[in-house]
Parts: structure tokens; C-alpha cells; sequence
């Protein structure tokens, strides 16, 4: 066990790891600088699952499973969240963040068939399509946070996030904070989903890690839509919206207005689950990509 970690209150696989979700197809990958957490379960053409700012491979606890009775699954903890070593500044942008996920999956020797992405972890699938990291059949995005904020949130958010970021106090008092497990409670509340009590007990693990907040913070603070919301229109991978219509987090008006732009992507409204709906429903999630990957040809 990391005794510093576990005084730190971070996440520590030798403490931490054996409560996991799907701990058992976990794994440790040294790339570059890095040390990755990745899990890898079932066989066939590869999904490629990222999870959203502020989560983990957690987030796929219930959709990884049951997509492995089809598919080989790959899922990583981005740089900072989870068990994943935080990296630099530029390896916490999008670009940067883009970057490092496809030298981990270059590592992999791994060609995604489908890649899914929960909100920011949409953008990463996207910036690293664009770039010709990948070149899966579908880019599936769930409550995919692709466009900048609009109005005042788009203003100030992110010079916000990049002066809490500055303070290296910052992540500990916020972990202190969420030593209250009513904070993750209110945190998923304000999503627009409901979750299980296990799945809110991950979140509030997460959020008593001070790593695992400054990685959030860190990314959040260098995160810039701009440019990759100009360049959508050259993605090459058919691109599905998935929009949950209770989401208060992305709301669905985003992923309507981003079809309005790439008329030739496909729009999918799922009603009754918030921002984490992958999490609150997991069987109508795989249910969808199993017929987004008949209608790619993508076979088992």
C-alpha cells in the first residue's frame, strides 16, 4: 500500500482497488510519463469507452460488462481522475488530453471499431479523431459536451476554474469539503440523474481524493471548445448524439443545436435520465450501441 497516498487521503489501488467496479479487469500502463489505469474485458472489435471531467472508469460499471458480451472493451481513467498519474498542464488540455489517450492506445496496439465518450470525454474521441488517432465506424457521444458555453457560464467558467486551479490548497480544502457525503449527493442531484447508492458512494470516494480534484480542476482550467468546434464538421466517423432530456448539466438543447450544424449526424433523445444516464440505465445504453454497431457493420 502507498502509506503518502492513503495519509494524503488519495486513491490508492492496494487500499482502494479490490472495492472497485470491475477491479478485476483492471490494469496498470506505463506510457511516456504516465501511468495509466486501464480495464479491458470481453473479445471482438474494440470499443473505446472515456468517461466525462470528474469521473472514472467507475462510470462504466454497468455499460462495460454488458458490452463485452459483444466486444473487446477498453476504458482508461483519463490523466488525473481515478488511478491514473495526473499529468502536466498541457497534457490536461484537450489537445494535450487527446494526445496522451492515443499514445495509450497506440501502447494498446488497439484499432477502436466504436468509440464512446460521456460529456468532455466526447471531445477527447473527437479531437483525436480528427487528428487521425482513430478512425472508428461510429462517434458515439453521450451527453457529449462538444460546443463551448454559451453566455455568461462560457465566460467565466473556465477563468474561474483556472484560478482555483492556481491555489495549490484548493483540491484539499474541496476533498475536506466533500468528506460530507451529502456534497457528492448534491453534486449528482444537480446533473438531472438519480443514482444507486454504490454508484454515489464512488463519486463521494472520488471527491475526498485531492489528486483526483485537482486533475478535474487542472482540466477544467485548460479546457478550449473553440477550435474543435470549428473543425467538427471535418470529423470523419458518422456521429451519433445521444441526449438525455433530463440533463442539467449538457442540456439537450447543445446536441440539437450541434445537429442543426452537422445535419448529416444522427440525433438521439433518450427522456426520463439526467446527465449520468449511462449510469442510472446502463442496459438501454448497450442495447443502443449494439444497434448503432449492426447499423455500422461493425459484427461480433
Amino acid at each position: 500500500m502507498n502509506q503518502q497516498a492513503a495519509a494524503d487521503g488519495d486513491l490508492d489501488w492496494a487500499s482502494d482497488g479490490s472495492g472497485w467496479p470491475n477491479a478485476a479487469h483492471s490494469r496498470f500502463e506505463r506510457v511516456g510519463d504516465l501511468t495509466w489505469h486501464v480495464q479491458e474485458m470481453g473479445s471482438g472489435p474494440v470499443v473505446l469507452l472515456v468517461h466525462g471531467t470528474g469521473a472514472s472508469t467507475h462510470s462504466w460499471a454497468g455499460l462495460a460488462p454488458l458490452l463485452a458480451t459483444r466486444f473487446r472493451v477498453i476504458a482508461p481513467d483519463l490523466p488525473g481522475h481515478g488511478f491514473t498519474q495526473l499529468g502536466s498542464q498541457v497534457q490536461s488540455s484537450l489537445p494535450g488530453m487527446a494526445a496522451s489517450t492515443a499514445a495509450l492506445i497506440n501502447r494498446l496496439a488497439l484499432t477502436p471499431a466504436l468509440a464512446v465518450g460521456h460529456s468532455a470525454g466526447a471531445a477527447v474521441l473527437a479531437r483525436m479523431c480528427l487528428d487521425g488517432a482513430i478512425s472508428p465506424r461510429a462517434l458515439i457521444s453521450l451527453n457529449g459536451a462538444l460546443l463551448p458555453l454559451r453566455g455568461l457560464a462560457g465566460q467565466f467558467f473556465a477563468p474561474a476554474a483556472k484560478l482555483l486551479a492556481g491555489f495549490s490548497l484548493v483540491p484539499r480544502l474541496f476533498s475536506w469539503r466533500g468528506a460530507d457525503r451529502r456534497v457528492a449527493e448534491r453534486l449528482i442531484r444537480d446533473t438531472g440523474s438519480t443514482l444507486a447508492p454504490e454508484m454515489v458512494d464512488l463519486y463521494h470516494r472520488l471527491i475526498r481524493s485531492p489528486s483526483h480534484v485537482s486533475g478535474a480542476l487542472r482540466m477544467m482550467a485548460n479546457w478550449d471548445l473553440e477550435p474543435l468546434s470549428r473543425q467538427l464538421h471535418r470529423i470523419a466517423p458518422l456521429l451519433y448524439l445521444v441526449a438525455c432530456e433530463n440533463d442539467r448539466t449538457v442540456p439537450p438543447t447543445e446536441a440539437r443545436r450541434l445537429h442543426r450544424l452537422l445535419p448529416e449526424s444522427r440525433f438521439v433523445a433518450l427522456p426520463g435520465l439526467g446527465h449520468l444516464g449511462h449510469e442510472e440505465a446502463p442496459e438501454r445504453f448497450a442495447q443502443l450501441i449494439f444497434e448503432i454497431a449492426e447499423a455500422r457493420d461493425v459484427g461480433a
